[in-house]
């Protein structure tokens, strides 16, 4: 690592090639800059290797819903056995992709991209109104 101004070590440099693109869908569009070893446009275009970095944020997204929003943070599978984990997580699985469909139906009917609609929030609704629904009458 070189501090500013002085010249980085030659043995411990590495070629780059930086990408810049706008997001356009973004308020007030957002200017990204991608930083990858894959230095030859022969290779992958810059429109290849945006689309590449967006959907590998999706899936990271989708990890993030899984692991933290949907389950919660910290939490363990509760099963004790390998068949009860495996139900649970398909569990976990079934339930993500069902919120997933709400999104994509609301994104629909409004004429809005998916990715705009909060999966958290979507999941709050769903809890507040699957409690509600199931609760006995009085």
């Amino acid at each position: 690592m070189a501090t500013s101004g002085a010249k980085p070590d030659p043995a411990a440099a590495h070629v780059v090639r930086v990408i810049e693109y706008d997001v356009p869908d973004r308020d007030g569009g957002e200017l990204v800059c991608l930083i990858t070893t894959v230095t030859e446009p022969e290779s992958a275009t810059a429109a290849e290797l945006a689309s590449a970095y967006h959907q590998r944020w999706e899936e990271e997204a989708a990890n993030g819903q899984l692991k933290t929003v949907l389950r919660g943070p910290g939490k363990v599978l509760r099963s004790k056995s390998p068949d009860l984990v495996h139900q649970e997580i398909w569990a976990y699985l079934l339930v993500h992709y069902a919120i997933n469909s709400v999104i994509c139906q609301a994104a629909t009917g409004a004429d809005i991209d998916p990715d705009r609609i909060s999966f958290l929030r979507t999941l709050n609704i769903v809890r507040r109104t699957a409690t509600g629904t199931a609760a006995f009458p009085p």
